[in-house]
């Protein structure tokens, strides 16, 4: 099939690979536009782009989607069979119902389960043992449209968002092109998705991470996960910004809320219910870095 390729960042890099080493021909790719970062303002552009330079690969970079005509225009120049859309932007109608087969889109999650920006985080700061992937034909509410094929992933103990991230990256690039084969072959049959049983994945902002140390230690524990390593879970010791980036639940009942227990090696602190050990950790302007050698420069108590 003659595709056009919809992404931006890492987690879209698996499948772009894989949908360029079959037998399907990507058209060209689309990515989010250059950005300037940091101190020195020096122009940046996505893992998508950089992928599509190395493989002389046609690219779009869009500033807007909505009633963007001239992009609409280029798009139809292409006559694709079907945009693939890992990881972008959303779509607006106008867009994803371009292509004799539509689009569809891989989500990380067990849809309707984590609707939304955030899948893989929820998953793990819920404390779930089971995520998935899913592919489905895109719709003018996000998330919605019907389902073409899912796979269940188990979340493992040790997971954090780094590795689950990851795994299901690498799966879902199987996923998509055992879709693509699908909506070629054109046997197959749509499952309209149960919108009582959605749930969300809202964004992660700045606000959010902050740790709660009135909640469980499991709970606290599930939320390092879920935020590790980006943005990382912290909390604030005489005005420092201390990131946590793993742990593991103690069984310690003498320490109250966000009361510290510093040994020479070791960090506990204590919680709602039980303690967290932390095990890695970082101050803010610092390196990450495991406790005992964190505990050699700075001091809780």
């Amino acid at each position: 099939m003659n595709i056009i390729f919809m992404g931006t960042p890492d987690f879209s890099i698996p499948t772009l690979k894989k949908l360029n080493k079959s037998k399907h021909n990507i058209l060209a790719v689309v990515t989010s536009p250059d950005k300037e970062r940091g101190r020195g303002q020096k122009v940046s552009y996505t893992p998508v782009k950089k992928f599509a330079l190395q493989n002389n690969l046609p690219l779009l970079q869009p500033e807007k989607l909505k009633n963007n005509v001239e992009f609409i225009d280029e798009l139809k120049k292409y006559d694709a069979d079907l945009y693939v859309v890992v990881a972008f932007k959303i779509l607006p109608e106008a867009v994803f119902s371009i292509p004799t087969n539509g689009s569809f889109n891989l989500h990380a999650s067990y849809l309707p389960n984590y609707r939304g920006a955030a899948p893989i985080q929820w998953a793990l700061i819920n404390g779930e043992t089971e995520t998935g992937l899913t592919t489905f034909k895109l719709a003018e509410k996000v998330d919605t449209g019907n389902i073409y094929l899912q796979q269940k992933v188990e979340i493992k103990p040790e997971d954090n968002l780094e590795t689950l991230h990851d795994k299901l990256s690498e799966l879902g690039a199987e996923l998509v092109l055992e879709t693509v084969d699908l909506i070629e072959s054109g046997n197959y049959d749509l499952i309209q998705q149960d919108d009582s049983i959605a749930t969300p994945a809202p964004k992660i902002t700045k606000e959010m991470v902050e740790i709660d140390w009135n909640k469980s230690a499991i709970d606290i524990h599930n939320f390092i996960r879920g935020l590790s390593p980006i943005p990382g879970a912290f909390f604030l010791f005489n005005d420092k910004i201390i990131k946590i980036f793993k742990s593991e639940v103690v069984g310690r009942t003498d320490l109250k809320p966000f009361e510290i227990d510093q040994s020479r090696n070791e960090l506990i602190i204590g919680c709602g219910k039980n303690a967290i050990k932390v095990l890695e950790l970082m101050q803010e302007g610092k390196k990450r870095m495991r406790t005992e050698e964190f505990l050699r420069g700075f001091s809780f108590v």
